[in-house]
């Protein structure tokens, strides 16, 4: 189920992408005001209100112990994820690519980037933290299997002699065709599972500097959804408001 979640979220995040650049081939100036463009509008401006129910219910204990009475806090980001990239794309129908307003252009730029950190919360971060959880089990197994090696090049002097140069030398024996002997395989052993030790450590430490920055995400989701809900209700306000005037 998360798999198709995340194949689904990942294509309209792409078709999200692709149709706001669509403006470099189409524009339609008269749709937005169209009866079929409010429509869109409308479909998308109350898609994006559904993410808020997510929100409240899991910062305010009060909501959350009345809605959880009838969907589940799980239900809810489901539901969440799935209304926050379906909004955003009937906006961009909406629009019918025209671009000119400070106010829409912020207003397009501001939902576009609340879309993308959602997205690197939901997938990215979890992609990260998984990828730690997996590599710490493996590197503990690592070091492990290179006590035990290391345990029995001691008892071996001559080969804990060998283990610098043992890399370069058994590479040097087999590029001539002379095959490795049984007197340096611990020396190999202990060189093969530090150098795997090493790569497991870089990479946990490169995968945690990629989640401290993803973690981070999470403030800028939130500041931006802010930023988006004010620019939405004044959206909302001048087409109603310079609307009617219109009629009058």
């Amino acid at each position: 189920m998360k798999e198709n979640e995340r194949i689904v979220v990942t294509g309209g995040l792409v078709l999200l992408l692709v149709g706001w650049l669509g403006f470099l081939v189409h524009s339609s100036p008269r749709f937005a005001g169209s009866a079929l463009g409010s429509a869109f509008g409308i479909a998308g401006a109350l898609l994006m209100l559904f993410p808020l129910a997510y929100t409240l219910a899991k910062r305010i204990p009060a909501v959350q112990n009345r809605t959880k009475k009838y969907i589940s806090l799980q239900s809810l980001m489901t539901l969440h994820v799935y209304t926050g990239i379906m909004g955003p794309l009937l906006a961009i129908i909406h629009t019918g690519h025209k671009y000119e307003s400070w106010l829409g252009i912020t207003l397009t730029a501001t939902m576009l980037l609340v879309v993308v950190s959602g997205f690197v919360l939901r997938y990215m971060l979890q992609y990260v933290s998984h990828e730690i959880k997996d590599k710490l089990l493996l590197l503990q197994t690592a070091r492990g299997d290179l006590d035990s090696a290391w345990g029995v090049l001691e008892n071996s002097p001559d080969e804990a002699n060998a283990l610098p140069k043992a890399r370069l030398l058994f590479a040097g024996l087999a590029s001539v065709g002379i095959d490795v002997s049984t007197s340096r395989q611990a020396a190999a052993e202990v060189t093969r599972l530090a150098e795997s030790v090493a790569d497991l450590e870089y990479a946990i430490r490169t995968h945690e500097f990629f989640k401290r920055w993803f973690s981070r995400a999470l403030v800028i989701h939130i500041v931006l959804s802010l930023l988006f809900y004010l620019l939405l209700g004044l959206h909302i306000w001048a087409g109603i408001y310079f609307g009617l005037r219109w009629f009058s």
